[in-house]
């Protein structure tokens, strides 16, 4: 079963990557680095469904985390033995080769109150090979919450549970497949981690600021002696932090992964990353340039004070295929971020 599904593995990466790209581009990740079930990278101590993190697996958290559909997500990274990350306060770190990225999905039953129990459908684990590229890899939970197994290709689950507002919610869960993951995680020919930035990694977990921890325990080198230095996004939910510096970070995760100057939509000429100073590539009065039936009939990407009239709202907020954004890995409106962008673009001066 473990050569068969490795077989079928190798088969669909080697396939996809072809349509794409060229033959030196084909990622280098040894079918014995991959496991056929997630149990067997041991990542986990004692019961896996409760994420325990074995030695040198790292837990961490985002100050701006993606959104998916309101599942909850624990993130854990594993370095080879004896390896550090060197700190930038610009992008996502460089991690060295063998490091392993693994981010667990799940639905609490109820979110009012999570002591009612969970259900893990996903983990998601990339693998930093040997040419400096990365794989990403789709682990899908069992009903008995014992085991998660490889499938390249994907999977749906249905989802049911009481959301905050104590509202019962149910939908069609899409576990992405090999390509798919590969669509967000592209930077120019190669696929890159999204989240883990000095900017986003800037913040407590526990009772600790993670790059101090980071710092302490080793595997960070070069840290700014003053942490006040180090660039920090704020939590859509800082009520301290300004509307601007949420509405970019928001913008900066959810969007830029592929709004960049290497990402898929570069031909939009919308470039979406914090790094972009550009008011007209940023959106604002910008018209689409393939956007198509997406536009919705608007006129710019960003039209400020006039949040009803502006193109990226617009795709945020539907959910018909084709126009909504991003593409992949949401099938519901994120109120709360339509709404923080809606209150963004209406306060514009």
């Amino acid at each position: 079963m473990l050569k068969f599904k490795l077989f079928t593995f190798c088969l669909f990466v080697f396939i996809v990557i072809l349509m794409s790209f060229s033959p030196n581009d084909i990622p280098s990740v040894m079918p014995s680095t991959i496991k056929d079930n997630l149990s067997e990278y041991g990542f986990f101590e004692g019961k896996m469904s409760e994420q325990k993190p074995a030695k040198g697996v790292v837990n961490y958290g985002l100050n701006m985390p993606l959104f998916s559909d309101y599942a909850q997500k624990l993130r854990f990274v594993q370095l080879p033995d004896g390896k550090t990350v060197d700190y930038n306060a610009d992008s996502v770190l460089q991690f060295p080769i063998g490091t392993k990225i693994i981010k667990t999905f799940y639905y609490p039953n109820d979110f009012k109150d999570e002591k009612k129990g969970r259900r893990i459908l996903e983990t998601r684990v990339l693998l930093r090979d040997d040419d400096g590229g990365w794989v990403a890899l789709p682990y899908v939970w069992n009903d008995e919450q014992t085991e998660a197994t490889l499938e390249p290709a994907g999977d749906t689950k249905k989802v049911v549970f009481k959301d905050a507002k104590g509202k019962k919610q149910s939908f069609d869960y899409l576990i992405p497949n090999v390509n798919q993951c590969r669509g967000c995680h592209i930077r120019g020919d190669k696929m890159s981690p999204i989240g883990p930035s000095a900017r986003q990694l800037n913040g407590d977990l526990g009772a600790e600021n993670q790059l101090l921890h980071w710092s302490k325990i080793g595997i960070l080198r070069g840290l700014p002696p003053d942490i006040t230095a180090v660039p920090k996004f704020p939590n859509w939910e800082d009520k301290a932090a300004s509307l601007d510096a949420k509405a970019r970070a928001y913008l900066d995760i959810n969007c830029a992964h592929c709004h960049n100057l290497s990402g898929p939509a570069v031909t939009s000429g919308l470039f979406l990353d914090w790094k972009t100073k550009d008011s007209t590539a940023y959106g604002f009065y910008k018209t689409p340039v393939a956007a198509g039936r997406g536009s919705g009939n608007l006129k710019y990407d960003i039209f400020p004070q006039k949040p009803a009239e502006s193109i990226l709202l617009y795709r945020m907020a539907t959910t018909n295929p084709g126009e909504m954004m991003p593409e992949v890995g949401r099938a519901l409106v994120h109120t709360e971020g339509v709404e923080l962008i809606r209150e963004w673009i209406k306060t514009m001066k």
